[in-house]
């Protein structure tokens, strides 16, 4: 991961302590990055150097969540309303 963001293994813990990227685990406690993780790393890490304390990157990151979790709450509430509305059971 250090090779591909450019960030030091030291930089990308202090992260994950802050509560910043929160990478999942093998069975052996090995971190294991997505895709999505890369790009997170990268958004901090230019945000880090244009003066934002952690705090600020962890709200911001929250709120960014609770926006994506919102819009798919609202989709399946919409697609739930088309099911009912044209008698359509999913699976």
């Amino acid at each position: 991961m250090s090779e591909l963001t450019g960030l030091s293994e030291r930089q990308i813990r202090y992260y994950e302590e802050r509560k910043l990227i929160f990478p999942d685990r093998s069975k052996g406690r090995n971190r294991k990055y997505s895709f999505s993780d890369v790009e997170a790393l990268m958004d901090i890490a230019n945000k880090m150097e244009d003066g934002f304390q952690t705090l600020e990157i962890r709200r911001e990151r929250l709120k960014e969540q609770k926006k994506v979790e919102q819009e798919e709450l609202r989709k399946k509430m919409i697609q739930g309303q088309l099911n009912a509305q044209f008698g359509f059971r999913g699976k």
